[in-house]
């Protein structure tokens, strides 16, 4: 991996990161080189590793189950990432 690609990778990753605590979760960058996160739900004890990979048209943000959206707007990745870990329906 060149080191623009890790730097944009962890810039996405680190763009996610700062949405979750207002929302109520906790999060810490894992992976050294290959960066992921894992984000956790205190509240309902889930989590999830959140990926940024890129795509045909830009960086996407990819998590388990079937949680994949574009990282151009963190702040609407974070509510679904707190929908799914909350155990709240995914709009």
């Amino acid at each position: 991996m060149t080191d623009t690609f890790a730097q944009q990778r962890l810039a996405h990753l680190e763009s996610l990161a700062a949405e979750l605590p207002d929302r109520g979760m906790v999060s810490r960058m894992l992976g050294g080189d290959d960066p992921v996160l894992w984000v956790w739900h205190p509240g309902s004890g889930r989590q999830t590793i959140v990926f940024a990979t890129p795509a045909k048209e830009g960086w996407l943000f990819l998590w388990s189950p079937d949680g994949q959206e574009g990282t151009a707007d963190p702040s609407r990745v974070a509510e679904s990432v707190k929908q799914l870990l909350a155990g709240a329906p995914v709009s």
